[in-house]
């Protein structure tokens, strides 16, 4: 994920009237790591560009002479658009440990999928591939199942996903209609799998998983362990290392004050 520096447009700057302590106050205080709840709809790109041209205008309305695409901040963990949750933003100096966040730390769902259709991106997004019966599958053969899922696995990821092949995501290729093979399988780890709910065809899962791990393979996969198949219809991160989605920033809060106590707390 590229990152852009921040810095400020000093060109003639001797012939600028001296700017009061607190036009320049906003700018020396953002930087940190928070979070902020995605809603579904929206790309973690999507989420980094609002972001930024919130925080120009509003230190523009303070006095700073910045520019959005000079404001360095980035994403910790991309969430899928249909996806909605936590998603941790590095901001100034905080974009530095996005690299350790990303690969270090666990991350927790709530997940909820369907059993007897497949989908070809996995999620209600794409086309259904497949259709089997599902009556056959009780709770306990979906629990036991659900235990070979857990500990460290190896896993193939969607193609359609941001997973790159020649310098472009997959997805993109597959959308233009070109032959995409899956990447091979990757190690992945599952810290802890429970059944939260299970009235057929719907299922609920709590997923608590590490680095580069795709809930959308798991649904998937879980669906033909128990010779049936299986889609994501639903998924929120609710905690990515210590946030959580009740520390998360809503759209709402937004804001260059919520945004500055946040990176402050």
């Amino acid at each position: 994920m590229p990152v852009i520096h921040c810095s400020m447009d000093m060109e003639h700057a001797e012939n600028r009237p001296e700017m009061p302590p607190s036009s320049i106050d906003p700018l020396s205080r953002l930087s940190g790591v928070f979070a902020v709840h995605k809603p579904v709809g929206w790309t973690s790109a999507d989420v980094v560009r609002k972001i930024r041209g919130v925080l120009c205008t509003e230190m523009r309305s303070r006095g700073a002479q910045v520019r959005a695409r000079s404001i360095k901040l980035g994403h910790g963990g991309t969430l899928d658009r249909s996806a909605a949750g936590v998603l941790v933003l590095g901001l100034g100096k905080g974009t530095k440990q996005l690299h350790d966040l990303l690969n270090t730390t666990q991350k927790r769902y709530i997940a909820e999928g369907l059993l007897g259709k497949a989908t070809d991106t996995y999620d209600t997004g794409g086309e259904i591939t497949e259709e089997k019966p599902f009556d056959h599958v009780t709770e306990d053969t979906f629990r036991q199942t659900m235990d070979t899922f857990t500990g460290e696995q190896m896993q193939v990821a969607p193609i359609y996903s941001a997973l790159k092949v020649g310098g472009e995501r997959m997805s993109d290729r597959v959308r233009r209609g070109e032959t995409v093979e899956p990447k091979p399988p990757r190690s992945v780890v599952v810290h802890s799998l429970e059944l939260l709910s299970f009235h057929p065809p719907h299922f609920q899962l709590g997923v608590t998983c590490g680095a580069g791990f795709y809930v959308r393979s798991l649904v998937h996969d879980l669906g033909h362990a128990v010779d049936s198949c299986a889609h994501l219809t639903s998924l929120c991160r609710v905690q990515q290392g210590l946030f959580t989605l009740e520390q998360a920033l809503p759209p709402e809060k937004w804001t260059l004050p919520d945004i500055e106590a946040a990176v402050n707390t």
